[in-house]
């Protein structure tokens, strides 16, 4: 259990550095909308790890 969580928030962790390392690629049509992106990509990542957590608290629940 202590394993899968561990690579859970590595991939997670991942997932975010290569998601902000995609902000400083020389993509004009990128960096004009490079704010809302970061806002909407955000607020992805928030909701996913919430989800994560809060289905985690419930199996371990259920256990």
């Amino acid at each position: 259990m202590k394993v899968g969580m561990a690579l859970i928030i590595i991939v997670l962790v991942a997932a975010l550095v290569g998601t902000l390392a995609l902000l400083g690629k020389p993509d004009e049509n990128y960096k004009s909308s490079a704010k809302q992106n970061t806002i909407r990509l955000t607020a992805i990542y928030v909701i996913v790890i919430l989800g994560a957590i809060g289905g985690l608290a419930w199996y371990i629940s259920m256990n």
